[in-house]
C-alpha cells in the first residue's frame, strides 16, 4: 500500500495571524444592492448569490436592479452581464423604467412624449453614470468567454441569467455533470475575488394542498434544477416567489445563507417600472380581494390537483 502523507495545519499555527487581523484587520467588503431591508443582501468578492423563482416573478428584473445599483452605489464596481435570453438594449429599457419611473411599454414602444422630459433626463442621467462599467457578453454564451470577457472588463461582478444555459468547457455525458463542473467554475471565479450573481431556473415544489405549484411554501432548496452542486456551491440562495395574496407582493425566500441568517424579504413588485422595493412587513396591509381574484381563487382551491402538470420551467419566464 502507497502511504499518504499527512496534510495539516492546528489552530496554533494560523492562531497570531488569525487574532492579528480580527482585531485589526479590514472587514469584509460588500457591494450594497439597495436601501433599507435590500441593504442585508450580501454580495461581494467571493460570495456566489444564487437567485431562482417563479415564472414571471421578476428573476432578471429583480437581479439586474440589484446589479446596476450595485454599480451606482460602489463607483469603483465593474460588472459583466450575461444573458443568454435578451439583449443589451431590452435589458436597458427595463432599467430606464426603473430609473425614471416611467411605464416600461411607452419606453418600450417609443411613446414618451415632453410629460416624460424630466424623468427621463434624470434615468438616462443615472445609466449614463455607470454605462462605461456595465458591459454585456456576446455570444458563445459559455464559460470560457464569460471569464475572457470578464478578464477583459475588468469585472468585479458577474451576472450570469441563466445557469443552466451557459455551458462548461468539455463534454459532461448529461445536465447534471454539466452543472456540476459549472459550479466548480464558478467557485473558481469566486476564489480570485469575483462577485457573483447566479440566476437559475427552478422546477414546481407541492405546496400546502399537495397542487403542483410556484407558490412561495412550495418552493425549496430542492427546487433549482440539477440542484444539488448548485445549493451546496453557493454561499446565499434565494426563490422569489408569489406571496398568494396580492399581485404586487413577492417573496424573495432566503433558503441559505452561509454568513448570516436566512430571513425572508417581502417586496413589491412594480411591474410596469419594472422596481422592487422593500415592504415593511409590521405594517404591510394586504390588500382585500376583488370579486374576480376571490372567484378565481375560490376555482383554483377546489380545483385541488386537477390538471397538474410538471413543467420544467419556461426559458422565457420573466416580464
Amino acid at each position: 500500500m502507497t502511504s499518504t502523507k499527512a496534510s495539516f495545519t492546528t489552530a496554533a499555527d494560523v492562531f497570531d495571524g488569525w487574532r492579528d487581523d480580527l482585531l485589526t484587520g479590514t472587514p469584509p467588503v460588500f457591494y450594497p444592492v439597495g436601501e433599507g431591508e435590500l441593504s442585508r443582501i450580501e454580495l461581494g468578492p467571493g460570495l456566489v448569490v444564487l437567485v431562482g423563482g417563479a415564472p414571471g416573478a421578476g428573476k432578471t428584473a429583480f437581479t439586474m436592479q440589484a446589479a446596476c445599483d450595485a454599480l451606482r452605489l460602489t463607483a469603483s464596481l465593474r460588472c459583466l452581464v450575461c444573458n443568454v435570453e435578451m439583449p443589451p438594449t431590452v435589458l436597458l429599457d427595463r432599467q430606464l423604467a426603473r430609473l425614471a419611473g416611467i411605464d416600461s411599454t411607452a419606453i418600450r414602444y417609443r411613446r414618451l412624449g415632453a410629460e416624460h422630459g424630466t424623468r427621463l433626463d434624470a434615468g438616462l442621467a443615472a445609466l449614463e453614470s455607470f454605462g462605461d462599467r456595465l458591459a454585456f457578453l456576446r455570444p458563445p454564451f459559455d464559460l470560457a468567454n464569460v471569464a475572457a470577457a470578464a478578464d477583459a472588463h475588468g469585472a468585479g461582478l458577474l451576472l450570469l441569467d441563466y445557469i443552466q444555459r451557459i455551458l462548461p468547457p468539455g463534454t459532461h455525458g448529461d445536465n447534471r455533470n454539466a452543472m456540476n463542473a459549472t459550479m466548480g467554475y464558478l467557485r473558481q471565479f469566486a476564489d480570485a475575488g469575483t462577485a457573483l450573481i447566479v440566476i437559475s431556473r427552478v422546477t414546481r415544489g407541492r405546496d400546502a394542498k399537495g397542487r403542483s405549484s410556484y407558490a412561495a411554501d412550495a418552493l425549496t432548496l430542492a427546487s433549482f434544477s440539477e440542484s444539488a452542486e448548485l445549493e451546496f456551491g453557493s454561499d446565499s440562495a434565494y426563490l422569489l416567489a408569489p406571496d398568494g395574496k396580492d399581485a404586487e407582493t413577492v417573496i424573495l425566500r432566503c433558503l441559505k445563507n452561509r454568513h448570516g441568517s436566512t430571513q425572508d424579504l417581502p417586496l413589491h413588485f412594480d411591474m410596469p417600472r419594472q422596481a422592487f422595493t422593500p415592504l415593511d412587513a409590521t405594517t404591510a396591509t394586504p390588500k382585500p380581494d376583488g370579486k374576480l381574484t376571490a372567484a378565481l381563487r375560490s376555482l383554483w382551491d377546489a380545483a385541488g390537483t386537477a390538471g397538474d402538470d410538471t413543467d420544467e420551467g419556461n426559458a422565457a419566464d420573466d416580464f
